[in-house]
């Protein structure tokens, strides 16, 4: 059974308790999971956490939820969109742990960042390839936007990977599980973030140009790189979040 977000169940309880294990969820813990589904990590996650949130948008599902989970008192089972679920509605801080749809991972994230005050962390199975650009670091294929801006305010680690065959239907590609520490404050210091990611998104739209050639929308760059101390002639893929930093101080927009 194919879900309409692109969900593809997990089965296979040994996964299931290692995702758990890996998350270090605690008869203290309050854990949000998102996508739901039919309740097969949500049955784990109640067995070790003090209250599980568990967030589904499709109606079938909550029916076979529900009856699924009847028994646990722990569990609160709730019909919505996960990325218009006003998180800050949670009467405490919390941890998630979610089998991500495919087809809304990146803004799920983002949109969890936003209650980023809330949240202690994040342990999101996510397609493999998703997962290596989020964990990148510079001078790999894999570095971007998604790497610089998700690094902002989290630090993101593949704690293992998880073969397509353990899913059903199976995915044309392998997952991983990403462990996120969540930061409330930025870890590092950003004078203006909006032109910083400006910077970046520039920088990277044209990633195959010297770093000179793809800003050269900005009229001071050249002088700014070279205050910045970065080469004119890098690629973008080279720079590190703290140059990214450095030449936001120096150019103007």
């Amino acid at each position: 059974m194919r879900r309409p977000l692109g969900q593809h169940f997990l089965f296979d309880r040994n996964i299931l308790r290692k995702i758990v294990d890996s998350s270090n969820i605690t008869t203290e813990d309050t854990v949000v999971e998102i996508g739901a589904g039919l309740g097969t990590l949500t049955r784990v996650l109640s067995e070790r956490a003090k209250k599980v949130i568990a967030i589904e948008v499709d109606k079938k599902l909550i029916v076979k939820l529900r009856e699924a989970l009847s028994q646990r008192e722990n569990v609160e089972i709730i019909n919505a969109n996960a990325l218009k679920f006003p998180y800050d509605t949670i009467k405490e801080r919390f941890k998630v742990v979610s089998n991500i749809p495919y087809n809304i991972t990146t803004p799920l994230i983002f949109r969890l960042l936003e209650f980023r005050k809330m949240i202690i962390t994040m342990s999101l199975l996510l397609q493999k390839e998703v997962a290596l650009r989020i964990v990148a670091s510079p001078n790999s294929k894999d570095y971007g936007i998604l790497s610089i801006s998700i690094q902002l305010y989290t630090r993101p680690k593949i704690v293992f990977f998880v073969s397509r065959k353990a899913f059903s239907p199976s995915p044309d590609v392998d997952s991983a599980l990403v462990h996120f520490k969540v930061s409330s404050a930025p870890l590092f210091k950003i004078k203006d973030e909006e032109l910083f990611m400006m910077i970046v998104r520039r920088a990277f739209s044209q990633r195959r140009k010297t770093i000179l050639n793809s800003l050269k929308g900005f009229e001071n760059v050249k002088v700014a790189l070279h205050k910045a101390n970065i080469n004119p002639l890098s690629r973008p893929e080279t720079l590190s979040i703290k140059d990214f930093i450095r030449l936001t101080k120096e150019i103007k927009p």
